[in-house]
């Protein structure tokens, strides 16, 4: 099926409000409400993008996604009443691209899927701002470098190569400490805070590394 959401929701009502949405906006879509149905259902049909609730009966959402990642890089916008941040960031350590916290409106998650699916298509607007040569650990801004150290160059990487996804401390630091050894996770933030400063002395104006408060950080340019 073309351009098919996979819609993963047991109360129907919000099912049937994400659906009338999707469809507005031109997206086929497809609705399960057993979470042991998931899987084998993405395998065959493949959607462009799935709305995982994580209270489901059958298997919850979390099993559901470490699941699908285990097979597939579907886009997954999981959405959720559980607001405290240890469920967000296994969410996001588990691989969803994005979160949405009950109550919310239609439209918001609408603006949701439309940005996921501009990340995963690949055409997320950056302005090509910055040029990045891993070999020297180079990296410029607007023709002017930046003087990283090599902890700050792999950090601004890792960000600006998936702009828009948010990244957690844990993630940064197991991409960037790939010995294991135990660092605080408020190193990362040490490390955000030089990264932020040399890019002002370049560019005041721009502000392209983001705070998601009690969550991590991600690239993205307003």
């Amino acid at each position: 099926m073309e351009k098919t959401i996979l819609i993963v929701e047991d109360e129907q009502r919000l099912a049937d409000l994400h659906r009338d949405y999707l469809h507005q906006s031109g997206y086929a879509t497809a609705c399960l409400s057993d979470g042991t149905l998931v899987a084998d259902w993405v395998k065959k049909n493949k959607p462009i993008l799935i709305l995982l609730d994580l209270m489901l009966p059958g298997k919850d959402g979390l099993d559901i996604c470490k699941e699908l990642r285990s097979f597939s890089s579907v886009p997954i916008i999981m959405v959720t009443a559980r607001v405290e941040e240890i469920d967000r960031l296994l969410g996001l350590e588990l691989g969803a691209d994005d979160y949405i916290c009950k109550p919310f409106s239609p439209r918001e998650v609408m603006a949701r899927v439309k940005a996921v699916l501009r990340r995963s298509s690949g055409t997320v607007q950056t302005g090509q701002l910055i040029d990045l040569d891993s070999d020297r650990y180079l990296a410029t801004l607007q023709g002017r470098e930046l003087d990283l150290t090599a902890v700050e160059f792999q950090l601004l990487k890792i960000l600006y190569e998936k702009p828009g996804r948010i990244f957690t401390r844990d993630q940064l630091m197991d991409s960037i400490y790939t010995d294991r050894r135990i660092v605080c996770d408020r190193t990362i933030d040490s490390h955000i805070k030089n990264l932020r400063k040399k890019i002002s002395q370049v560019a005041p104006d721009i502000e392209m590394i983001r705070s998601v408060y009690g969550v991590g950080y991600k690239y993205e340019v307003a």
